[in-house]
């Protein structure tokens, strides 16, 4: 499946916190979550690139249907 190319920080928060992510703190246009001990740096930027997208992904350990369901 392919990832969306306009996704923004926001969207990406929204679906990590649907996921059971927590948001510990926002440091500069970076938002930092957590869930059982995996960390994830969401960029608040407008879109994410795929890459740093996929990246975000991997670190959160949810698979890609999962979070491009709570999208």
């Amino acid at each position: 499946m392919r990832l969306p190319r306009d996704v923004n920080g926001e969207e990406a928060v929204r679906a990590l916190l649907r996921l059971g992510f927590s948001d510990l703190r926002q440091t500069g246009s970076h938002r930092i979550m957590r869930k059982e001990g995996r960390t994830v740096v969401v960029p608040m930027h407008r879109p994410i690139k795929p890459g740093t997208l996929k990246g975000l992904i991997e670190q959160s350990g949810v698979s890609l249907d999962d979070f491009l369901r709570e999208l």
